[in-house]
């Protein structure tokens, strides 16, 4: 294959009509652009270019070089401002993969995020299964762990609180726990994937943290589908604070055992495939993403503050 470099000092000697302007121009010595006209010339099995000791004449196939030359160092220009065009515009399309849990959340921002850049598109994958973000070509990923590839860069956007709740209906039917210990007599609602079950809560205590098996009717491999059974009375639910704020909000649940708090889950975070030339599309939506996270972190702390008070 031929190498753009000798292709550009080819032109660039044309341009400057001596071996020597083209060294000046180019910020080199006169042997390194002998040299790579030479290589160019091997590489084509041709001689571009008749040199004497007065004058330069471009041969035949010369001039048709040329005007290939010319028009890759236009194409290499354009590919330039192109790149700087999207590095200073959020544009093109964004290809986000996310929990299908996370969708509660993610969604809305994402539409956030396009009414804001109206020039970019989103491509949502919503899976739970880690992707191969190379290979399905995925610009960023939103999970609650971050992946074990070393050539991802993982990126922690906020952490990841927990806690239980029930809807109101379903308190008033079975009772309110007291203590974790209690949950063995309630259903509860428990998050199940991949062939395991999640079905020992953890709690912290002075001493060590301890685990409280629970047991219900519902297993579901979706954290928006347990909140919704939650909502309409069918148990007991540990899970992110985040997905939470607006139900809370709004009284569809409330949360309970709250004296007896529980470990967080893992942080979440925002993975892509390298640090080096990052596209402004990616960087400016992980930044958003990340700016609007912990105003839902700051919102859900000041209600469940308010919460402390009227309950008071």
């Amino acid at each position: 294959m031929l190498n753009p470099q000798h292709l550009a000092v080819f032109s660039a000697i044309v341009q400057a009509g001596s071996i020597s302007g083209a060294a000046i121009q180019l910020n080199c010595g006169k042997s390194v652009v002998l040299r790579q006209l030479a290589k160019l010339e091997e590489d084509l099995g041709a001689r571009l270019i008749q040199r004497s000791t007065r004058r330069l004449a471009l041969t035949e196939i010369g001039e048709m070089v040329l005007q290939e030359a010319r028009q890759i160092e236009q194409s290499l220009s354009s590919i330039e401002q192109l790149t700087d065009q999207f590095q200073q515009q959020v544009r093109g399309l964004l290809r986000i993969s996310c929990s299908m849990a996370g969708r509660t959340w993610m969604v809305p921002l994402i539409a956030e995020f396009v009414r804001m850049h109206p020039q970019v598109k989103i491509a949502l994958q919503l899976e739970d299964n880690l992707v191969d973000l190379i290979a399905e070509h995925v610009d960023v990923a939103i999970r609650s762990s971050p992946m074990a590839d070393s050539t991802l860069v993982a990126r922690k956007l906020i952490d990841n609180p927990r806690m239980i709740v029930a809807a109101p209906s379903y308190l008033q039917r079975a009772g309110t726990p007291q203590t974790p210990t209690d949950l063995s007599m309630h259903s509860c609602l428990i998050y199940a994937n991949g062939g395991k079950v999640y079905d020992e809560w953890t709690f912290i205590d002075e001493d060590e943290p301890y685990k409280v098996r629970v047991n219900g009717s519902m297993q579901i491999n979706d954290g928006g589908a347990l909140i919704n059974a939650a909502i309409h009375g069918a148990g007991i639910l540990l899970m992110p604070s985040k997905l939470l704020t607006e139900d809370l909000a709004r009284g569809a649940l409330v949360q309970v055992l709250k004296d007896y708090p529980v470990p967080p889950g893992a942080p979440v975070y925002a993975v892509y495939p390298a640090r080096n030339w990052l596209p402004l599309k990616t960087s400016a939506f992980v930044n958003f993403v990340q700016e609007r996270l912990q105003q839902l972190d700051n919102a859900a702390r000041a209600q469940s503050r308010d919460l402390d008070v009227v309950m008071a």
